[in-house]
């Protein structure tokens, strides 16, 4: 059982491509209730001011989609886990809407304990290693980690950003006044299976570490947890993000953003998440990217999300 479990609420979907993640986490206490499941009840919940309200706004940075109001959630997150963190043993689980909140959770845990390295356990379909340089769809939810690891690639662009779009891309690398906040030797993919050649080129030539699905089973999942566990062994602590697209949609539901076949089943999934869970130096869970809208088995995705995080926390 984790120590002290608290829950941040962000409902923010702003930097995703597709409508209906912010419902994620409110399907996700759904699920529980309708399970009968007190969890939700039983530790705190810090809800977050969101800025979904931006979405009626006309875009004027095409190549970072509403990101100016991204630099706003990305202050109310980080500020929320920091103190959480800087609170003792207080563990924060985040359950977020769209990808790109992960960036404030990495800053505000990076605020927390400026000193220390972070490794990132990052359980995905996707890299997320885009830029505003490199993106062909403007959704920064497609390029936390290429942020929180200050980069550009701008080697492997073919966008030209406005001043405003360099301005405020900046800004978000540098948040909270540190940069880089996680170094590519400090990042363990889990799952990854959909990317694009400027993502695939940073991670070959940063040497960031995918374990696919494949790999996972034909080498089996203990035997790569432990090369995983080694790879992080000199950071000090470690975030896991948790994207459920990770998991095969055939198989679960199609209630995510971007659904991406042939992945993991959901005892693969906890089974990471627990192996990690159970570091003393693991000291944030997050979860993201649950949209009940696009939900084909009504509310399967987020029920399937609330089993993993219930067995987690038991």
């Amino acid at each position: 059982m984790v120590k002290n479990p608290v829950f941040i609420r962000m409902r923010s979907e702003i930097a995703a491509g597709t409508r209906g993640s912010s419902f994620g986490p409110l399907a996700v206490e759904w699920a529980a209730i309708k399970s009968g499941n007190t969890l939700f009840n039983d530790y705190p919940i810090i809800d977050l001011k969101d800025q979904n309200q931006s979405l009626y706004n006309n875009v004027d940075t095409p190549n970072a989609i509403r990101i100016e109001a991204l630099c706003d959630v990305y202050k109310e997150l980080s500020g929320a886990v920091q103190e959480t963190l800087e609170k003792g043993k207080n563990f924060p689980v985040v359950i977020s809407g769209d990808h790109a909140n992960a960036g404030g959770t990495i800053a505000g845990i990076k605020t927390a304990f400026p000193d220390k390295r972070i490794g990132v356990v990052w359980i995905d379909a996707h890299g997320d290693l885009h830029t505003p340089y490199t993106t062909p769809s403007g959704n920064v939810h497609g390029m936390p980690v290429a942020l929180s690891l200050g980069m550009d690639n701008q080697s492997n662009g073919i966008n030209n950003l406005s001043e405003k779009e360099a301005r405020l891309w900046n800004e978000l690398k540098g948040f909270g006044g540190i940069q880089p906040k996680i170094l590519p030797q400090d990042i363990v993919f889990f799952a990854v299976r959909s990317t694009e050649e400027p993502e695939d080129k940073l991670a070959l030539e940063h040497g960031i570490k995918n374990y696919s699905v494949p790999e996972l089973r034909y080498r089996g999942l203990d035997l790569c947890l432990k090369e995983a566990e080694q790879k992080l062994a000199d950071c000090d602590l470690i975030y896991i993000s948790f994207d459920v697209d990770s998991m095969d949609c055939d198989l679960i539901s199609y209630g995510t953003g971007t659904p991406v076949q042939k992945g993991l089943d959901q005892q693969e999934a906890t089974s990471i998440i627990q192996y990690f869970m159970n570091m003393d130096k693991t000291v944030t869970l997050e979860f993201v990217e649950i949209n009940p809208l696009l939900d084909e088995k009504g509310n399967r995705m987020a029920e399937t999300a609330f089993e993993v995080l219930d067995e987690l926390l038991k």
